[in-house]
């Protein structure tokens, strides 16, 4: 019987039926969980939207737990184990900011707004339903390597187009961190305009930053469209 749930609440075979319609009720659950999010009024519907949204969490959180050796097959460790998991975490964060006895303990402390916020969270729960967001996920994953080797050289890029500007023209930046946000909206090649130099040796800077902020950000993008193209075609081939 538990492992039936297992294969139900899990990644299961396309035949499996049962389980494709949990992971489709489970992608509606988490979208309408949101929905209140995107409102300032309290109306009495997304109340109930949000209860019932949590309750169906806090049975998921359940099964998933109760078949957790299964998952991790460490036998009796796992249920000790399986709390601090990162989706375990994630599935408790979707459930505390609606229970009512965090809300009134933190309504004190006055950073309830804080835990509203954190439902936002719930739209991570969708990465287990999804098989595309499974994909992508699986990309960055094996990607993780170039992905943060880019990373890093755009930081630098970042930090010392930040320093530069900031010596060139000290009146324009009150502060290191306004340059380095500068930096980063002219690497990204937004440009907000909100901070901008005025020198001429400025805005060579700026056109230099821009320049190569394209390429910076042109390698992710490369390497993820490289690496989803990969695990498309991986996928094709095990159809056949």
């Amino acid at each position: 019987m538990r492992k039936r749930v297992f294969r139900i609440i899990e990644t299961a075979s396309e035949n499996d039926k049962l389980s494709n319609i949990y992971d489709i009720f489970m992608m509606i659950v988490i979208i309408a969980s949101l929905v209140p999010l995107a409102f300032k009024g309290n109306l009495p519907a997304f109340y109930w939207i949000d209860k019932i949204a949590v309750v169906i969490f806090i049975i998921d959180y359940f099964l998933r737990w109760i078949t957790a050796d299964y998952k991790l097959n460490k036998k009796a460790w796992s249920f000790a184990l399986y709390p601090f998991t990162p989706m375990a975490l994630l599935d408790l964060l979707c459930i505390l900011p609606s229970l009512n006895v965090i809300q009134s303990g933190f309504r004190i402390l006055k950073i309830f707004r804080l835990f509203r916020t954190l439902r936002v969270f719930r739209v991570f729960k969708a990465v287990r339903y999804s098989k595309s967001i499974r994909m992508i996920k699986g990309v960055f994953k094996k990607q993780k390597r170039p992905l943060i080797t880019v990373g890093l050289l755009a930081l630098v890029y970042v930090l010392v187009s930040a320093l530069v500007i900031f010596n060139v023209e000290p009146d324009s930046f009150g502060n290191y961190f306004d340059a380095v946000y500068w930096a980063t909206v002219s690497l990204t090649t937004v440009g907000y305009g909100d901070i901008y130099p005025i020198s001429t040796i400025g805005r060579i800077v700026t056109m230099i930053s821009s320049v190569f902020g394209i390429a910076i950000i042109a390698l992710p993008s490369g390497i993820i469209t490289a690496g989803l193209l990969d695990e498309l075609n991986r996928e094709k081939e095990t159809e056949r």
